[in-house]
């Protein structure tokens, strides 16, 4: 059993990893709390669907035009939407969650429910480790977790545009000065964001089905990751994604699986009451009052 909860809580606190990067790297570039990432997941995942079995499309380029259509959608969310109201942190929340709430019950609407949506594993079968079997897809994803991590340091840290995002999240008016955009960057901090969604669809979906409540449900441990580990914060999100990883994986053992989404919804309030900021958030908890 203990190493069951150990392979298995490492491959959900992959999971969220994976699923809460692209909510991090919006916020702790340009300051949006993108409320409509879970949406954007779903996109992803049943646009994939679509190329694949409506348009006869192969798997592959379906993917990429998947992943095209997501980075198109977060950076014209922004330029349309977002930019018309930029400062306004609440008006930016409720924009971003009614354009969620209303691509997902679009897809309700249009009757997006069922079995039949589903997409094909990358490699079908399993492998035992320690006498559990794991599948291969499940493997794959921690892998690209990792992956993604690493890749997602190395641009932040040194590459140009990378450095230009970082130059915005600590003070976007000497960033103008600079020479540097910050609509610009702060539209392409949301289409990269949404494209880190569309990844976490197109690897974790394939274990499961695509439902409307996908959307619903990576929303929450997304924000649940970000909060615990700190907005804007990188070593947050994977400290974060451990501790939310393998207490889920707690619960779902010894209690039940449908509890797991509690966990999630428990630590943020916890978090909120203790430490507002995060484990490794820096923002001011309190500020003096005249």
């Amino acid at each position: 059993m203990f190493i069951a909860i150990l392979i298995y809580g490492f491959i959900n606190s992959s999971v969220l990893a994976l699923v809460a990067m692209g909510f991090n790297l919006t916020f702790g570039i340009s300051g949006v709390a993108n409320f409509a990432y879970g949406a954007i997941y779903i996109f992803s995942g049943f646009l994939v669907w679509i190329f694949l079995n409506s348009m006869g499309i192969n798997y592959v380029l379906s993917i990429l035009l998947s992943f095209v259509c997501s980075f198109l959608m977060g950076y014209l969310m922004y330029r349309f939407v977002l930019l018309r109201i930029r400062g306004l942190p609440l008006s930016e929340v409720m924009a971003t969650f009614g354009l969620g709430l209303a691509i997902m019950e679009l897809f309700r609407y249009f009757d997006f429910v069922g079995a039949k949506y589903s997409l094909p594993v990358f490699i079908d079968g399993s492998v035992s480790i320690g006498g559990h079997f794991i599948d291969y897809q499940r493997l794959l994803v921690a892998f690209v977790a990792i992956f993604f991590t690493v890749i997602f340091y190395y641009f932040i840290h040194y590459t140009k545009m990378g450095l230009a995002f970082r130059a915005i999240a600590q003070d976007d008016k000497t960033a103008l000065t600079l020479g540097i955009d910050p609509d610009k960057i702060g539209a392409f901090s949301l289409a990269f964001g949404a494209s880190l969604a569309a990844v976490a669809a197109i690897f974790i979906l394939p274990l499961g089905t695509i439902s409307v409540e996908n959307g619903y449900e990576v929303l929450i441990n997304a924000l649940a990751v970000c909060i615990v580990g700190g907005l804007g914060s990188t070593v947050g999100v994977i400290v974060a994604s451990i501790v939310i990883g393998y207490a889920q994986t707690l619960t779902a053992n010894y209690i039940e699986p449908h509890w797991m989404i509690l966990v999630s919804l428990a630590a943020i309030a916890v978090v909120l009451v203790i430490k507002p900021s995060g484990i490794f958030g820096k923002q001011k908890e309190l500020e003096e009052r005249v």
